[in-house]
């Protein structure tokens, strides 16, 4: 039987959460991108798979849930035409409420996008900061195109097909800004295809497979419909986690095999977590509901093939400890490898490690 726990361990493996030291190139999670949310973002994701990249080798760009990702610099043609929507009704799926006024004045949500996009074009000749960009955006676009703003107390463009045409219009963001920087890609050019490794629904398959078609499409923002229309063809259905999946067939036999149980600390947006079968990753509702709060996430410790618990930093002054939250009996040689890893992630954020604390 594969069950939850072989899951995980088999997602541990594919998204080379079990290698010390790897190459940008061969860094699998950057197929789907790397999501950078909060200090502990892409790069902490990348280190601790191994590989701790010059950042002018990565873009960064607002894509697949108008969340920013950081990909290969080399893809960046071939990524915005692999998130880009596969159609009108995918597109307003994507761009939430935005596309309401757009359809009532009759603007299909693909031909919005791009003129969003070609005044991007315009206005982002340098880096500036997107309060900026909005403001000119706003002066140059009509009605359907934006909303009155109550925290803001402003009008200006829906947020969501603002972040997706910035890829159209070949913006990327500055990384670490907030609030965000965007700039042009210098020499874009969106590519007329894409290689397989990017196609989303096939990347999600393999790093979050088995999967099923509802999760991928909540995932991706997408309709089920669409999904089911790109979905691979060498994808096969077995019984995983209590219920019928799909993972592609070249995978098949990794997930039988997998093995791979490493001590980690995961960032709270890591892709390990990213998954939308949260009853896969933590069955329990308490335990999942302190993983993925509303506001303010922890991060998660991946030990024996499990969530095993939560982490959280703590810095006051000089002192950085690494506070942690079993959810089972941490042993000698468990404790000691949460250690390394914390005093990994001190090194990361430039400190010193000063303890780390457990909650028990």
């Amino acid at each position: 039987m594969i069950d939850s726990r072989q899951v995980v361990r088999y997602r541990t493996h594919v998204q080379q959460l079990d290698r010390k030291r790897g190459a940008l190139a061969a860094t699998a999670v950057l197929d789907l991108g790397v999501q950078e949310t909060g200090p502990d973002g892409a790069m902490w994701a990348l280190a601790v798979r191994g590989v701790r990249p010059d950042e002018a080798d990565l873009v960064w760009l607002w894509t697949l849930r108008g969340a920013p990702h950081a990909y290969r610099r080399e893809d960046v043609g071939a990524v915005a035409a692999a998130v880009a929507p596969w159609s009108d009704a995918d597109a307003a799926k994507r761009v939430f409420d935005a596309s309401k006024p757009l359809k009532a004045a009759g603007i299909p949500v693909l031909e919005a996008l791009d003129a969003v996009a070609a005044e991007m074009r315009q206005v982002v000749r340098r880096p500036m900061v997107k309060g900026e960009v909005s403001t000119r955006l706003h002066e140059a676009l009509p009605e359907p195109y934006q909303r009155y703003c109550r925290s803001c107390d402003a009008v200006h463009l829906y947020e969501m097909p603002f972040r997706l045409a910035a890829v159209r219009a070949g913006l990327e963001l500055e990384p670490h800004t907030s609030p965000p920087v965007l700039k042009p890609v210098k020499g874009f050019e969106a590519a007329a295809d894409y290689p397989e490794r990017l196609d989303p629904v096939r990347a999600y398959l393999h790093l979050c497979g088995p999967a099923t078609v509802k999760e991928v499409a909540e995932y991706l923002d997408s309709p089920v419909k669409e999904v089911k229309a790109h979905w691979p063809e060498d994808a096969v259905e077995i019984e995983a986690a209590g219920e019928r999946r799909w993972i592609l067939a070249g995978d098949e036999a990794a997930l039988r095999d997998a093995d791979a149980e490493p001590v980690r600390l995961l960032g709270p947006y890591d892709l390990l977590l990213q998954s939308r079968d949260r009853k896969v990753l933590v069955a329990d509702p308490a335990r999942a509901k302190a993983l993925w709060p509303v506001l303010g996430r922890p991060g998660a410790v991946l030990a024996g093939g499990r969530i095993a618990g939560l982490w959280r930093p703590r810095k006051s002054g000089k002192r950085f400890t690494v506070g942690v939250e079993p959810w089972e009996r941490f042993g000698a040689a468990r404790r000691e490898a949460v250690a390394a890893e914390a005093e990994r992630l001190a090194a990361f954020r430039g400190v010193g490690l000063t303890a780390v604390e457990y909650a028990d």
